[in-house]
């Protein structure tokens, strides 16, 4: 790339709280290498900034969130540089997803492969209703991996999960909505905007707390309920003991915003 290339990720000052990553790869934001380190740059500038509460993903490609993994990278690897590239997306992914990050991913257009992997690996999806969403690995007589076969299951139900991998349709955002994939409708062109107006209203709870209920939930699919039921008393009595529980019930109690960190 030369020096006055766009990168394939920007992201911007922390305002208020909220960082805004942007994936700018033309012409569809195929999730190879530029991608994937663009991404790691981001969230590790995320990480070395204590302010950022909430990261909202968003595109600049108009029609495309990303477009899927990088088909012109897999057909020039051998097995292993596959093995690598897979790793090294599921890698970012992963932090993304990290139960300690909120992050808001912001789609208006088509969001596919690993572009809904990318979604998916986010907090909540916020979908313009132009929005398409689809894993269509099988058509290359592969699967979704980079956490697609893992994360959708959770989110939609397995019967849902395997009619949109097995069949590798493309759900518009209207069905999406309506099965968990995403969590907010919003008119076309307005994903972004609506994410950046969600981020801001979740920087005025309490991190902590948030960051608690993400733990809890997540959880909940991985333990018996009685197991899940004791990890919920003890995430709440740390919040109680060590996070900001007090100032929230002060303020409360003395009719005020509360004062979180």
């Amino acid at each position: 790339m030369s020096e006055t290339a766009t990168p394939a990720v920007a992201w911007s000052d922390v305002d208020a709280g909220v960082m805004t990553i942007t994936l700018q790869r033309r012409p569809a934001n195929a999730l190879g290498l530029p991608i994937i380190d663009g991404l790691n740059a981001a969230l590790d500038a995320a990480d070395a900034d204590g302010s950022v509460k909430v990261i909202v993903v968003r595109s600049d490609i108009p029609g495309f969130f990303a477009a899927g993994a990088d088909i012109k990278h897999m057909s020039s690897v051998d097995a292993e540089s596959f093995t690598a590239y897979g790793d090294r997306l599921r890698g970012a992914l992963d932090r993304l997803a990290s139960a300690d990050r909120i992050s808001i991913a912001a789609v208006d257009g088509l969001a596919l492969g690993g572009g809904l992997e990318l979604a998916m690996a986010c907090t909540l999806r916020v979908g313009g209703a132009d929005a398409e969403f689809g894993l269509p690995e099988v058509k290359l007589g592969l699967i979704p991996g980079a956490g697609g076969t893992q994360r959708l299951p959770r989110l939609v139900g397995r019967g849902r999960a395997l009619d949109i991998m097995l069949t590798a349709r493309q759900v518009l955002a209207p069905e999406a909505h309506a099965i968990g994939l995403i969590d907010r409708l919003v008119d076309a062109g307005t994903a972004t905007d609506a994410a950046l107006a969600l981020a801001a209203e979740l920087c005025t709870m309490s991190l902590p707390a948030q960051r608690a209920v993400i733990r809890t939930v997540d959880a909940s699919f991985d333990t018996p309920l009685e197991e899940g039921f004791a990890f919920e008393v003890a995430q709440e009595q740390d919040l109680f003991e060590n996070g900001e529980a007090k100032e929230g019930i002060t303020a409360f109690l003395e009719k005020r915003p509360p004062r979180f960190s």
